[in-house]
């Protein structure tokens, strides 16, 4: 932690628990004056209609109930999430001014672009988690496979002949990938597109023939019969696809890594303020409206996890998805 800003480090050494930062937060607030006074920006570092913008939409308007000013998305796509990103970790810090983090900026990034301009942990204030995305194996309907030992069969009887897609080179797409090509010995060739909406239509289209990808954006489809889910990562299996099994049923439990999506601020934001929006989102979160909704399209409900214990939890991803960059060679400069 020999690098992290005296604002976090102060934040850490207090040890509150989820419940007593709760509690803390109104005292701590009244003392640094009113939060916020204006409308708060959710800058989203990738276009309208991908999973890090729906869980946006999906928190927006009750973090503006809850907060009493407009929440308002601003999506800001580039370089697969690291220019808006960058643009957040520099901008000031006051809260008015927060990115929805995912592993694609907060991991994915940092991993595969040695000169990105930010560190994931050192640069932010990672408040909270606004959901779990879990991954799921999906392949086009078209292809002659209908379970995951199928597949794994398929996949070592025609070597090169599948691809997989991913919303970029080094993307979290692309990393799954490999750990999955690591853990059972199958080959498939990287095509890499610009972002999840293209990424989409390539597998509607058989022009890859299966992603390990968020489940969010594919929910749709594979309740449409257009492609089809062979595996899950998640704790257990899920209510939308019950006939579905985890990775980890299936004897891969180094697999059965979900994603996540979160709320961050720049490094020495005050802590209230940190309080407040922490606050903010387990309020909305605990809502089973909320819950519902996540639900619907896919995503796990955030459990209740502190802003530190937020931070080991990157930490830990962080050393085991860097493992696979490392195997691979995988580089997005």
């Amino acid at each position: 932690m020999q690098n992290v800003p005296s604002s976090r480090r102060r934040f850490l050494r207090t040890g509150l628990s989820a419940a007593a930062l709760a509690c803390a937060a109104p005292l701590a607030l009244h003392a640094q004056g009113a939060y916020p006074s204006r409308p708060v920006t959710l800058v989203v570092p990738f276009p309208p209609g991908g999973s890090v913008d729906i869980m946006a939409r999906q928190y927006s308007e009750p973090l503006s109930r809850i907060l009493g000013v407009p929440v308002v998305v601003d999506n800001r796509p580039g370089a697969g999430g690291s220019v808006a990103t960058q643009a957040v970790a520099r901008s000031k810090p006051d809260g008015y001014t927060l990115v929805v983090s995912s592993q694609s900026s907060h991991l994915a990034n940092p991993l595969t672009q040695p000169k990105l301009g930010y560190d994931p942990i050192k640069d932010f204030e990672n408040i909270a988690i606004l959901g779990r995305q879990p991954n799921a194996l999906v392949v086009h309907a078209s292809l002659p496979v209908r379970t995951f030992a199928e597949f794994l069969a398929y996949a070592k009887k025609h070597p090169g002949k599948l691809d997989y897609g991913s919303g970029g080179v080094g993307s979290m797409g692309q990393l799954n990938v490999e750990m999955l090509k690591a853990s059972t010995g199958i080959y498939a060739t990287h095509i890499p597109y610009r972002g999840g909406t293209h990424l989409i239509t390539a597998v509607l289209s058989n022009e890859v023939q299966f992603i390990l990808d968020n489940l969010v954006i594919m929910l749709p489809y594979i309740k449409e019969g257009k492609v089809r889910a062979l595996a899950v990562a998640s704790e257990q299996r899920l209510p939308q696809l019950p006939d579905v099994p985890t990775l980890a049923e299936l004897g891969y439990p180094q697999l059965n890594l979900s994603s996540w999506t979160g709320i961050a601020a720049p490094a020495g934001t005050p802590e209230p303020v940190v309080r407040k929006l922490y606050q903010a989102v387990r309020q909305a979160a605990s809502d089973p409206a909320m819950q519902a909704a996540l639900r619907a399209r896919g995503v796990v409900p955030p459990e209740e996890m502190a802003p530190a214990a937020f931070e080991r939890m990157m930490a830990e991803r962080m050393q085991r998805y860097g493992e696979v960059v490392r195997r691979a060679k995988i580089s997005a400069e």
